[in-house]
């Protein structure tokens, strides 16, 4: 089966499943009765989920759990780190609680929010799938915390930025290697057109062929082209390129990308300054398809 999100297999497993045991082959192709949250989520995405479908997600029909039947799920934990050595956003607050919510909506991840740099360790971040920053500034991460992180992301560990994140550890070059360039100036802070540099990528393919967007938009400096795949990027014809400040560079000014540390899969986007961000259902798809692609959903 191929291009049915991890959100709605979440819902169409949460729901109340009656499996046609028959084998009446035209009842199989019939559209699979799920429950008000997976119709709610495929209508929005255009997502159309068929008995036989689902069935070959699953590996088999045993794998639909019976009517009556709980099966615990061991939810995967996520780390948001919202530290700030430098600026603190006003919006850290509600970005907690949206991460919340949105873990508690996949069925597949919870959130675990800290500002104390001990719980990088080697032993504690065994118990994350994931580490998130939403940050700023020279964070206070002892040498051994630094490595741990470091360690956690190669040995296969996801970790996510969000808006700030790049505006976070200029003089540790192991940084920059991670997150894959630093925040360099935000000339604009109005509505914009953001390009899908590929909509088919299931990442972003919510928001079709652009997405029309106010917030601060970042630039980017030190960014590292080759060894990072761009998912988002400002239409600089919706933009004052002549405004102060704004540096032109051949990759343009890319807002969201994916790209590899070692075994471990990085997500960052540079949107997420303004809560109406936040509460925009299209970024919320996108953090948690990004979320669930760094720890290898």
């Amino acid at each position: 089966m191929v291009g049915i999100s991890a959100e709605l297999v979440a819902a169409l497993r949460s729901s109340s499943i009656q499996h046609n045991r028959t084998g009446d082959e035209g009842q199989a192709e019939n559209a699979l009765p799920v429950g008000a949250g997976a119709i709610m989520i495929a209508q929005a995405s255009g997502e159309t989920v068929r008995r036989r479908e689902f069935l070959a997600l699953l590996g088999s029909a045993a794998a639909i759990q019976p009517l009556g039947a709980h099966a615990e799920r061991q939810l995967e934990r996520i780390l948001y780190f919202t530290l700030s050595a430098g600026y603190r956003h006003e919006v850290i607050p509600f970005s907690r609680s949206i991460l919340t919510q949105l873990g508690r909506s996949s069925g597949a991840f919870e959130v675990t929010v800290t500002e104390d740099t001990s719980e990088f360790s080697t032993e504690n971040l065994r118990r994350y799938a994931a580490v998130m920053f939403y940050t700023t500034g020279e964070l206070p991460m002892s040498d051994a915390e630094k490595a741990a992180l470091l360690d956690f992301v190669r040995s296969g560990g996801g970790f996510l930025g969000v808006h700030s994140a790049t505006d976070t550890f200029y003089a540790w070059p192991d940084y920059l290697d991670l997150v894959g360039g630093y925040f360099n100036g935000h000339p604009w802070h109005q509505a914009v057109t953001i390009q899908v540099v590929d909509p088919k990528n299931p990442l972003v393919a919510h928001l079709g062929q652009t997405w029309r967007l106010e917030d601060e938009i970042y630039q980017i400096s030190d960014f590292d082209h080759r060894g990072s795949q761009v998912l988002l990027r400002l239409d600089q014809n919706s933009a004052d390129l002549g405004k102060p400040g704004v540096q032109q560079r051949f990759y343009g000014w890319p807002l969201a990308w994916t790209r590899s540390y070692g075994q471990g899969r990085v997500f960052y986007t540079a949107l997420g300054h303004e809560a109406s961000v936040w509460r925009d259902a299209r970024y919320q798809r996108l953090l948690t398809n990004g979320i669930l692609w760094a720890i290898g959903g």
